[in-house]
């Protein structure tokens, strides 16, 4: 995997009352009892929230194709290359790719919720020939075998729900599968941004990493 350009970017300087929300959420950590529970009900509590949601909480990502150069390319590309998209929920980000596209790509898309993935499958512009969509959870040795080296990889809002002890197995899945020269399109929320300010004490999992009310982290 090889980056033409790589820029780095300080942590922001925080205010004292954001270091008073951060000591408040230090204060009351989640419990271990809870914290593996949490860990050990991944799927089931994704599986949780598409029953509840269905396809209605996320929106389309039709802005990817603006942030990411590499994926205008992929749209206006004749040539057949391959996406793998990890937690692809239920398309809100490959299925504007497709529907604006004049490439010749292929997907794979893959997610931890079996019912993201029904719900990806039964989209009116799902194509079994171009998509190819599957359970899998990204932390697990092995999860992509049934995945060829692809071009190009989209992580986008996927590492923040995932353990901090399992970054490391989720970059050498993804790396494993990327051809020589592939790339990885990332995006994700920032450290110290609103989202993870707006926790309250009794919320933090382990550092930068947080519960959901609905048991999502």
């Amino acid at each position: 995997m090889e980056s033409s350009e790589v820029s780095f970017a300080d942590t922001k300087t925080l205010t004292d009352q954001e270091k008073k929300i951060l000591e408040n959420q230090d204060s009351r950590i989640v419990s271990d009892f809870v914290a593996k529970k949490i860990e050990a009900e991944v799927k089931k509590n994704w599986d949780l929230f598409y029953k509840r949601n269905e396809t209605k909480f996320f929106k389309d990502r039709h802005w990817t194709t603006r942030e990411f150069i590499e994926l205008s390319g992929l749209v206006l590309d004749n040539e057949r290359k391959i996406l793998l998209e990890v937690g692809c929920g239920v398309g809100n980000l490959i299925y504007p790719l497709i529907e604006g596209s004049k490439g010749n790509f292929k997907v794979y898309a893959c997610d931890i919720s079996p019912r993201a993935v029904n719900f990806l499958k039964s989209h009116s512009s799902y194509d079994q020939e171009r998509i190819e969509a599957f359970e899998a959870d990204i932390t697990m040795q092995g999860s992509l075998d049934t995945v060829p080296e692809v071009d190009l990889v989209s992580l986008v809002f996927v590492l923040s729900a995932v353990h901090p002890n399992n970054f490391i197995p989720v970059v050498k899945n993804i790396y494993n599968k990327l051809k020589h020269g592939g790339t990885l399109v990332f995006r994700d929320y920032g450290r110290y941004d609103m989202a993870q300010l707006r926790f309250k004490p009794g919320k933090k999992i382990s550092e930068n990493l947080y519960m959901r009310q609905d048991g999502t982290s």
